[in-house]
């Protein structure tokens, strides 16, 4: 208490340094700052609890491969740069599966690339980019069933790929932890290769 009447005196008589610092304490001591639980409109990952599909399983992967080839990258802000999803490698024209069940908000072109999205539930939405769909707004679809046809958009035809992302609340979120556990690529020393 006697600290904050000491700011307040300097703030009342004009201190320069002091302004912001008491404000900021003030406003903390009140209640008025928190950052327990705070997380950014881009945060990296959803809270694990609530990593789950609609049926409380997780997402299958949209082509069957479990390789990675970009991971998410957060950006420091809603504008910032930064990759909000995942590169799945997959050959042009393979199927792309719903991560899992849900309705499609979306099935189109964006910027000249096909696009599926599909809500889940809750406020948890999947995109699928660079597909060509074969799914309909307003559709249902379980997870697995088929939404489109891998094409060229998001990744070059050189080294095609779907894009995955994740949003919860129309905030990007690392889709990761909704997955099954990626097939990272590992290094091996030349003297482990069988091959």
């Amino acid at each position: 208490m006697q600290l904050r009447r000491r700011l307040s005196r300097l703030v009342r008589r004009g201190h320069p340094v002091a302004w912001f610092p008491a404000l900021l304490l003030v406003l903390a001591v009140h209640g008025a700052i928190s950052t327990a639980g705070a997380r950014s409109s881009v945060s990296g990952s959803p809270p694990e609890a609530s990593a789950r599909g609609s049926d409380g399983e997780r997402w299958v992967w949209p082509t069957g491969s479990r390789v990675v080839s970009r991971p998410w990258e957060a950006p420091a802000d809603d504008y910032a740069a930064g990759h909000r999803g995942l590169d799945v490698p997959a050959a042009i024209g393979a199927v792309a599966v719903a991560v899992d069940d849900g309705t499609v908000t979306f099935a189109g072109a964006v910027a000249g690339r096909g696009v599926v999205t599909i809500d889940h539930g809750g406020g948890l939405r999947s995109t699928l980019d660079s597909v060509e769909p074969t799914v309909a707004k307003g559709d249902t679809v379980a997870r697995g069933d088929a939404v489109g046809r891998v094409t060229i958009g998001h990744c070059p035809a050189s080294d095609p790929c779907v894009h995955l992302g994740a949003r919860i609340d129309d905030r990007y979120v690392d889709p990761t932890p909704y997955l099954p556990a990626a097939a990272w690529p590992v290094l091996l020393p030349e003297d482990a290769w069988t091959g």
